[in-house]
């Protein structure tokens, strides 16, 4: 089925907003469009606070709901686009006939992957062949992957069972702030305004992935790891559907603790000496940081994740350190202190992630509104 009418052109531009970290380059895509087109931006109702931030400088947004109101009017329109970008996946897309002429631009929230998605996730083989059967449906609809490296492009490729030559090293547009001065400078005046309590102390911010699906249950004597260095001050970043978890564990952590529930992960990974993580993305954003002086991978539940949802089979080969299974290999990595060589690392997930990624991806698709 084709929501394109006939003679109706596509003038616009598109973008489906389920994250809200990639404001800056939405703004100015908006900005370098020519004359005639305009930015139009479908958001999930949660990131409501963000489309406001976004109509205030002149972009049009508008809800995107799984209602009948979205599928008789916001597809139609979604669907004149000549240039569609994605976020995520986006399950609609997958019951549509692609328009001639138009590109749909998936550029992920992610610039790097440890655990599987797509077909590499060992579910989806367990998954009925009408849902497999749909999934490609919606990964076929991708004309071209964003990526930050030939890496994340091999992850795709392989993922979504799609062409190589889809995949576009332009850098992830969102990563261009991580080497901003100016938004450091000013993200760190932030942190320093909402918790004083990190100043002067070596920050340890502690962001593990949110499982999905699965309960979170750190192992005994986590706390006392993380506050292995009496002289730290600990910031526990997990899902707010896990917030009695978070509770619990900062109360385990007594004076070292710092509760910081105004500030985002990405703010206070701007300020974090050490991070703690383990299969979550984060730690592809904080070895760009001029800050990232150690990045640890906690991995205590390495072999049940590796089962569901799994993680990369060449894990072990790029991982910037050691695999710290127990808490106590946490409290001596944390005691030591040891810098975390990430050069390595960089060039394998973040080579196009350089700081001007933004101009690249505009150039490449306004270009085609002329075309």
């Amino acid at each position: 089925m084709s929501f394109l009418s006939a003679g109706r052109r596509q003038t616009e531009v598109v973008y489906l907003m389920s994250f809200t970290d990639n404001l800056p380059f939405i703004k100015a895509l908006a900005a370098a469009l020519p004359a005639g087109q305009r930015l139009v931006v479908y958001y999930r109702p949660e990131h409501e606070a963000s489309a406001t931030n976004l109509a205030a400088v002149g972009i049009v947004t508008r809800p995107l709901r799984d209602n009948l109101q979205f599928v008789m009017k916001g597809i139609p329109q979604i669907m004149r686009a000549r240039v569609l970008f994605c976020d995520n996946y986006y399950a609609f897309l997958g019951g549509l006939r692609h328009p001639k002429g138009m590109r749909i631009v998936q550029v992920w929230h992610a610039a790097g992957a440890i655990k599987r998605f797509g077909w590499d996730d060992p579910t989806t083989a367990e998954r009925s062949k009408s849902d497999q059967r749909r999934f490609q449906a919606v990964y076929d609809q991708f004309d071209e992957f964003v990526v930050g490296s030939a890496a994340m492009g091999e992850v795709f490729a392989r993922s979504y069972r799609v062409a190589p030559e889809r995949m576009q090293e332009l850098g992830y547009p969102r990563s261009d702030r991580l080497q901003d001065v100016g938004w450091i400078t000013r993200t760190r005046a932030r942190v320093t305004r909402l918790a004083p309590e990190l100043a002067g102390h070596r920050v340890i911010l502690y962001a593990p992935t949110y499982r999905e699906g699965v309960t979170f249950t750190p192992p005994t004597g986590l706390g006392a790891a993380l506050a292995a260095d009496p002289d730290s001050r600990v910031v526990v970043k997990l899902h707010p559907a896990l917030r009695a978890k978070a509770t619990a564990l900062q109360r385990e952590l007594g004076d070292q603790v710092v509760v910081a529930q105004h500030l985002s992960t990405t703010d206070l990974l701007t300020v974090a000496d050490t991070l703690v993580t383990d299969y979550s993305s984060v730690a592809f954003d904080y070895s760009l940081l001029p800050n990232a002086h150690s990045l640890l991978f906690f991995l205590y539940d390495l072999e049940e994740y590796t089962r569901n949802p799994g993680v990369q089979a060449d894990l072990q080969d790029w991982l910037p350190g050691p695999e710290l299974r127990t808490c106590e290999q946490l409290a001596t990595a944390i005691r030591a202190d040891q810098p975390t060589d990430l050069t390595e690392f960089n060039l394998h997930w973040n080579s196009a992630n350089d700081g001007a990624a933004t101009q690249r991806v505009i150039d490449r698709y306004v270009a085609l509104l002329s075309d």
